[in-house]
């Protein structure tokens, strides 16, 4: 058994990572929003957007990233043989898919803090739905081990995203009737 501080380590900045994860992107589609807006309007939103996303992004969503990076690795040294088992595997292609989802998301961040802006709200919107998809996956996996077949988790993952992708239409629709 891992160190129940260590995990519990782990648990928290897993937790604010992903709270980090949910809220830049969202503060992306604001960015992309506010840079359609006349002036002063553009400049004044864009300036506040940039500076929060800045904060978000360097002094929570990072450090909580290689915090969970720290602690995951410390629990993995601490009990090796929990790399043979196969939901671990699972877990870790999850965790590997994250963060290649993180250096995306710094990447747009990058451009966005540059005023430069390759997206519209709608791919941001949709982008930001794939983190959700991998906190759903992994929780399932964790909770469920070994009693989740590849099948009934293939089957579930792709439900989700097709309610997830339903529900990004619907509220598309839905704003741009209200605007």
């Amino acid at each position: 058994m891992a160190d129940p501080y260590i995990k519990a380590l782990h648990i928290i900045f897993i937790v604010t990572w992903f709270a980090g994860l949910f809220y830049i992107v969202r503060l992306f589609i604001y960015q992309v929003e506010a840079a359609g807006k006349p002036e002063p309007e553009k400049s004044i939103l864009g300036n506040q957007l940039a500076m929060m996303s800045k904060r978000l992004w360097t002094i929570i969503t990072w450090p909580s990233a290689v915090l969970t990076l720290l602690f995951g690795t410390w629990m993995v040294v601490e009990l090796p043989a929990m790399l043979d088992l196969p939901f671990m595997r699972v877990k870790l292609g999850f965790v590997l898919i994250l963060y290649i989802y993180h250096f995306i998301c710094h990447k747009i961040y990058q451009d966005l803090q540059k005023g430069i802006v390759k997206y519209t709200s709608t791919q941001l919107r949709i982008f930001n739905e794939i983190a959700t998809l991998i906190l759903i996956s992994v929780v399932f996996i964790i909770v469920l081990k070994n009693e989740l077949d590849w099948i009934k988790g293939t089957i579930g993952f792709l439900l989700v995203t097709i309610v997830l992708m339903i529900a990004i239409r619907i509220y598309k629709r839905l704003r741009l009737k209200n605007e």
